[in-house]
């Protein structure tokens, strides 16, 4: 993988670290640095591409959805290494909350572009067959030959591949048995170069490969995007969580049951809370409108009622003038300013947002912005947000607490 010495550190017992895309740490960061407002406004980009890949989920009450809830071609964040294979070939895969199954490019893939796995030097690989309970759980499953193979369309990208299983190490555990995508195939730009690790709550997902392992329950925190190193980390299981964190309900949706819901009651802004229709906000299993926690967006979206309420709440705190916008943003300010801190109200908890995980600053530091945009159909809470806290989902008691953490 090329990385570089000083970031070839060993996970131990069950916590992975875990490092940005554009860190010194990856092999996939850009080959020349891009200005600040590049930077932004690709990231933007590829998050408005998720955004409107998790709104897709989201059924209008007149329309019947069709789209998989496991089409897992997004633009990810945030990366752990993995072991796969006997012996272990280290493989970067993105961490997705969002998503379910598992894949990493293959020897002889064709569009892959990064390092593949060598199915053929591991004396553990198999393919699996179309009578395989596993081949029922992928989208699209096709049996031409003996192997079961699937293929997905996301935004203006393809993927096809052969549903496979190995042993894959994480830190120190060996998963043996463990369902993968194989990639075979891939077209277009949305594709993520590395493989994906889905975190979510269907079947294929790390939670149900393994829990006998970690009893479905996981915490991460994730490093700020400008860390240079393997800071964050990744901890399976019960063991070593925070003792001391308060909870809230994750809620089941059943027609997107792999995503984390969770209820949020209200938004503060400084010390006063924001009228927002409560329709905006309100969770809605019908329709599965509501707030999902996502690993793999950016920058928070909240839905445009409720998204103007707390920007407009923001710039009267703010009390400058000339508010600029930013590609997507636009809540941004040529001056230094004095933000006020934003408050998520969840049912059982509130998690209060300092500046660092609300602002963005250009590197010259003369332009700063409100890192939230506004969403069509769904709330998500991004990573941005995220920086610097432990969010454990705890899914056989159904919940998910917040702490604050440095890990950058």
């Amino acid at each position: 993988q090329g990385l570089n010495p000083k970031c070839d550190i060993q996970d131990h017992g069950s916590n992975l670290q875990v490092f940005h895309v554009y860190s010194p740490c990856s092999p996939f960061k850009p080959s020349k640095p891009l200005s600040w407002e590049e930077d932004v406004l690709q990231t933007l980009a590829k998050d408005q591409a998720r955004v409107q890949f998790l709104s897709s989920l989201v059924a209008k009450k007149s329309v019947v959805p069709i789209a998989s809830g496991r089409q897992i071609v997004q633009s990810p964040t945030y990366i752990v290494k993995a072991n796969i294979g006997t012996p272990p070939q280290p493989m970067l895969m993105a961490m997705d909350t969002s998503s379910d199954a598992a894949w990493v490019p293959c020897t002889g893939c064709i569009g892959c572009s990064s390092t593949a796995f060598d199915f053929a030097k591991s004396t553990t690989f198999r393919t699996l067959g179309c009578q395989a309970a596993q081949c029922k759980q992928v989208p699209n499953p096709t049996c031409g030959g003996s192997a079961c193979a699937f293929n997905m369309t996301y935004g203006g990208s393809t993927i096809a591949g052969n549903l496979s299983q190995d042993t894959i190490t994480l830190a120190t555990d060996p998963i043996p048995n463990y369902t993968f995508g194989c990639l075979q195939k891939t077209a277009g730009s949305s594709v993520p170069p590395q493989g994906v690790l889905g975190l979510g709550r269907g079947p294929l997902s790390l939670l149900s490969q393994s829990q006998n392992l970690y009893q479905s329950t996981f915490s991460y925190c994730l490093p700020s995007i400008r860390s240079p190193n393997f800071s964050g980390s990744l901890r399976l299981g019960p063991s070593g969580q925070p003792v001391r964190i308060k909870y809230t309900p994750l809620l089941k949706n059943p027609r997107r049951p792999s995503l984390y819901y969770v209820n949020l009651i209200g938004i503060r802004v400084g010390r006063r809370i924001v009228d927002i229709p409560p329709s905006a906000i309100a969770f809605n299993p019908s329709t599965g409108a509501g707030t999902i926690i996502d690993s793999g967006t950016v920058f928070t979206r909240l839905v445009e009622p409720a998204y103007v309420a707390v920007r407009d709440a923001f710039r009267r705190r703010v009390r400058v003038a000339n508010v600029t916008s930013l590609g997507g943003f636009d809540t941004c300010y040529s001056v230094p300013i004095n933000a006020p801190t934003i408050t998520f109200m969840f049912s059982g908890m509130n998690v209060t947002l300092p500046q660092e995980n609300l602002l963005l600053h250009s590197t010259a530091g003369s332009i700063t912005c409100l890192a939230m945009a506004s969403a069509p159909a769904l709330n998500v809470i991004a990573n941005m947000q995220q920086q610097n806290h432990r969010v454990v989902f705890d899914v056989p008691n159904s919940r998910m607490g917040v702490a604050r953490e440095r890990c950058s």
